[in-house]
């Protein structure tokens, strides 16, 4: 269960009482990622998110700040997503206000010191430097241009290195006085804490806190006709693959089913993916699927890495088992699916800072806030056929998209094999 209050300058306070536990986890949530940034901005949130850790009026220092946190020993962080930006510590409870404290001083008092900003710009673009060296990451950032190409949902989030050394001190501060707002702005506790508690506290620290509204918006995205295939051959030991497919919204009455439809796909070690393409034909170490769910739209996506001489033959087996989910679920698989989904999701609610996320990240991107209960009844009421019914809708040969990194041959026939 969860309360939540509204403060006087629209901040949300949103928590979770676990009076077992010994910590408790504070998530600030900013309604602002990426794709609320135009082309010359790429990267803007993620060099903010940055900056917020290097000094403040009060902690002069990046290690004042981190040691604030780790001196009581806590955890201190933040990151940078397409739909929101968070940053988030999680203390044993004597610490909650101090940690509070801190979460707020670098929220509203950051320095933004033009020394920090020159030395954190070489950091990010070592950081997509790294993102580009790594072939499985690269992959990861070809598939995303194959489906939302043009758009912000298809561009890396930390940006390009021509874009982070084109941000000034000057466009950061005023893309953070347009997003970083109270009514942007979602404060989520979980722990050992009460929720009057929590709310005086951060009302003492933020509440003050004031700014114009609303934010800026972002571009909406528009499925265009866009190419399928996309290659970068190097000169290494193995073919990173992604093959991807458009998914569904956030908000789409049939986005449990999907997530459940990838369960059984391939998300861990019994999962169809992992039992045929390792365990039965021995093709990749690593296999995996994943969804993911945006404002107004989505993904589902396969991963694996693969010798190259075995490249097609993996891809076959992989359609393969997108095809079959357009067949059959069987009542055992679809029960031992729900009880995955269902058994990993409680446990995610024995940490107080995945409550905190839970919660947060839900207020931010949805203004509602689903319960633990609520999702496992969802769940257990979705049937065979809706999952057949889904993957029938989802799975098509013209939505197919597939990234590779690798020796890939030049005259290897890859897009013929996008059939389903």
């Amino acid at each position: 269960m969860y309360q939540k209050t509204t403060l006087a300058n629209g901040l949300r306070v949103i928590t979770a009482t676990m009076p077992h536990a010994q910590s408790v986890s504070i998530c600030f949530f900013i309604g602002v990622g990426s794709r609320y940034e135009s082309q010359e901005q790429a990267g803007i949130c993620h060099f903010i998110e940055h900056l917020l850790f290097k000094g403040t009026k009060r902690r002069v220092t990046a290690r004042e700040v981190s040691e604030a946190i780790e001196g009581v020993g806590g955890i201190l962080n933040g990151g940078t997503d397409r739909e929101l930006t968070s940053y988030w510590c999680k203390v044993a409870k004597p610490h909650f206000e101090s940690a509070l404290d801190v979460l707020a001083d670098i929220l509203l008092n950051s320095r933004f010191d033009p020394q920090d900003i020159d030395k954190e710009r070489r950091v990010i673009i070592e950081e997509i430097n790294m993102g580009y060296d790594d072939p499985s990451q690269r992959a990861s950032l070809l598939i995303d241009e194959l489906l939302w190409p043009g758009h912000p949902l298809g561009r890396d989030i930390a940006g390009s290195k021509q874009s982070v050394l084109a941000t000034t001190r000057e466009t950061m501060l005023d893309f953070l006085a347009r997003q970083y707002l109270p009514g942007n702005l979602v404060a989520a506790v979980a722990g050992d804490i009460q929720h009057e508690e929590a709310v005086a506290a951060v009302g003492r620290v933020i509440g003050n806190w004031t700014g114009p509204g609303p934010p800026s918006g972002y571009e909406a995205y528009r499925g265009k006709t866009a190419r399928r295939l996309s290659i970068e051959r190097r000169d290494i030991e193995q073919v990173h693959l992604y093959l991807a497919l458009p998914g569904l919204s956030l908000g789409h009455p049939k986005r449990f089913t999907l997530d459940l439809l990838n369960v059984i796909l391939g998300e861990g070690m019994s999962s169809r993916l992992f039992a045929e393409i390792r365990d039965r034909l021995g093709l990749a170490y690593s296999i995996y699927s994943y969804v993911e769910h945006f404002h107004d739209t989505g993904s589902v996506a396969i991963y694996a890495g693969v010798e190259p001489k075995n490249l097609q033959v993996a891809i076959r087996a992989i359609l393969e088992q997108l095809s079959g989910l357009k067949e059959t679920v069987s009542e055992p698989e679809l029960a031992k699916a729900k009880e995955l989904a269902k058994g990993r999701l409680l446990l995610r609610m024995e940490d107080s800072r995945s409550v905190a996320g839970w919660l947060g990240g839900q207020e931010t991107l949805t203004g509602q806030v689903l319960t633990v209960s609520q999702v496992l009844a969802i769940i257990d009421a979705i049937t065979a056929d809706e999952l057949k019914s889904l993957a029938q809708e989802l799975m098509v040969t013209s939505r197919l998209r597939l990234a590779l990194v690798g020796p890939v041959a030049k005259d290897e026939p890859l897009e013929g094999l996008l059939r389903l």
